[in-house]
């Protein structure tokens, strides 16, 4: 090996959208291919995912695209990259089972079988570069790590991880082939850091089992349970408890059925009893006391559709007095206002809510003694802290020093910073392209900053259009000037302002069609200047304005 490069084109300084890029000489590997769903601030926006002009550039370079677990923050950009590039794809069992499902279901007519299932017996030899896999605890079962084997060591990702002394089957950890990895000798450690600022440690999934199965004990009406489709662990330990309460499961939505069925016909969820599921239009045949509603939403957050239960918009349950949410997922940060609005809705309209972190520390994300332990039992020379906000970042490039591991070889970088490994030192040496590429709809990539800014702008202010007709030969206006606005006033209370308006935008173009240097451009730039500085001084906003000007021949 001469030169060894790491490129995170996602997934630091940021909670998801996880893809790092190990180029080792002339070949590129590519871990995880997550995305992100956007901010509020981000309209229409469906999802965010890498900026693969980096990867477009060096598309022979490309070995393969290797998966850490099924989540969307680990395989949701898989249809885009794969619309883009023919690479094989590996990943345990359960994970590309379930990167099939999501390319199938983008809707992008992908035409690509290239998939490889794998276990953490195999090793694949890429002319003398290694990569082989290990088991973590994660949420889902079938969750890996990643070590890629060089001359100079091995580079080791954690993908998404926790320890769990209780964690058994396809949640366990291999704590001896980690062990194992970290005497052969690490050189660089990307390790999760999404709890890495937690003030205290996860309780064992066995303790939340025990919590689930006490909530359910305890409540008499209707539990309607708020899970991520995906999270397929306490979607197991749901189950567990509707069959020992006696209760019969109505499943709300199509994603977590796929999710389920593809768990379910790998065994990798168990049905505790043969007929424990009822379709939801079965539900009123059934007492409160035996009933349990899982809502799992769509891809990404489920509080949406709550939401409309709530409101009585659901077009199959509404949330009636005596009803118990029970909140089983910790939604993102970025959520916090919108369940803090669905909570409030849900008490209107009669029922009560429960967030399993009300009373437990219950996270598939590492905390600060695992995070440790992580980085002891592979002692790398290097640490690059991902997954996860910059404080996060901060907070385990701290860990990492306590270990022993000096600060010169921590790096908190961001997305598109190239770390370089030569002459036996790591540094950084420059950046590649690493922006948002947005999706909407089927649109990848063609909705950009002034897009974004303009959408922006009408949720604000709202848009102000101008319509009129002009003779260009006779220099007159024939037809208008007639004013639609949306968003921005109510017309009938503000018929004064839209009338002064109408007057400015009439001067503007007879003014403007006199001059024998006309241009179309010149009198719709006029136009937008004049009518924005009136609205601006009468209202205080800046409503997007639109002239439509045409002219009759």
């Amino acid at each position: 090996m001469n030169n060894l490069k790491i490129i995170p084109l996602g997934g630091v300084r940021e909670n998801a959208r996880n893809m790092y890029v190990i180029e080792i000489d002339d070949t590129i590997f590519i871990l995880d291919c997550g995305l992100a769903y956007p901010e509020d601030q981000l309209y229409g926006i469906d999802a965010v995912i890498p900026d693969f002009t980096y990867l477009e550039k060096n598309a022979d370079k490309i070995a393969g695209v290797f998966l850490t677990h099924g989540h969307e923050d680990a395989i949701g950009a898989l249809p885009y990259f794969l619309d883009k590039f023919d690479v094989p794809v590996f990943g345990s069992e359960l994970t590309i089972s379930l990167a099939k499902w999501y390319v199938e279901e983008a809707g992008l007519d992908v035409q690509f079988d290239n998939y490889h299932a794998i276990d953490e017996e195999v090793e694949i030899d890429f002319d003398g570069t290694v990569i082989r896999f290990f088991r973590t605890t994660h949420t889902i079962p079938d969750s890996m790590g990643i070590a890629v084997h060089t001359d100079k060591g091995n580079i080791v990702y954690t993908g998404n991880f926790k320890f769990d002394q209780t964690a058994v089957g396809d949640y366990k950890t291999d704590y001896g082939q980690i062990s194992e990895i970290g005497r052969e000798g690490v050189l660089a450690l990307l390790s999760d850091s999404m709890d890495a600022e937690s003030l205290s440690e996860n309780v064992l999934e066995s303790d939340i089992q025990e919590e689930v199965f006490k909530t359910f004990q305890e409540t008499k009406g209707r539990i309607i349970v708020v899970a991520v489709a995906s999270n397929i662990l306490r979607i197991q330990q749901v189950l567990n408890a509707a069959s020992r309460f006696g209760r019969k499961v109505f499943i709300s939505g199509r994603h977590i059925e796929s999710v389920m069925q593809i768990a379910l016909d790998l065994e990798k969820l168990t049905l505790p009893e043969e007929d424990l599921f009822i379709p939801i239009d079965k539900i009123k045949d059934y007492e409160d006391e035996e009933i349990v509603i899982l809502e799992t939403g769509g891809a990404g957050e489920p509080i949406q559709t709550l939401d409309e239960m709530a409101r009585g918009l659901h077009n199959q349950v509404a949330i009636k007095k005596g009803d118990l949410v029970y909140i089983v997922t910790s939604p993102s940060s970025t959520m916090e206002v919108t369940v803090a609005k669905t909570e409030n809705q849900v008490y209107r309209a009669g029922g009560t809510v429960k967030t399993i972190s009300d009373n437990l520390k219950a996270s598939g994300h590492a905390t600060p003694n695992d995070l440790q332990w992580m980085i002891n039992l592979l002692n790398p020379t290097y640490f690059i802290p991902i997954q996860g906000e910059y404080r996060m970042l901060a907070a385990h490039a701290d860990l990492a020093h306590q270990t022993g591991i000096p600060y010169r070889n921590i790096f908190i970088v961001s997305n598109g910073d190239v770390l370089e490994y030569t002459e036996g030192t790591m540094r950084q040496t420059g950046q590649v392209p690493a922006e948002n590429t947005f999706i909407d709809g089927i649109g990848i990539g063609d909705v950009g900053n002034i897009v974004l800014r303009d959408r922006r702008i009408l949720a604000d202010d709202g848009i102000f259009v101008s319509v009129c007709t002009i003779n260009r030969r006779q220099k007159t206006i024939t037809s208008g000037p007639y004013t639609v606005t949306r968003g921005f006033v109510f017309a009938k209370e503000s018929q004064e302002l839209i009338d002064e308006g109408n007057k400015i935008v009439a001067k503007v173009v007879k003014d403007t069609i006199q001059d024998k240097s006309f241009s179309w451009s010149t009198l719709k730039s006029n136009v937008r200047d004049e009518l924005g500085s009136y609205l601006f001084k009468e209202t205080k906003r800046r409503p997007i304005i639109l002239p439509v000007i045409m002219e009759v021949k």
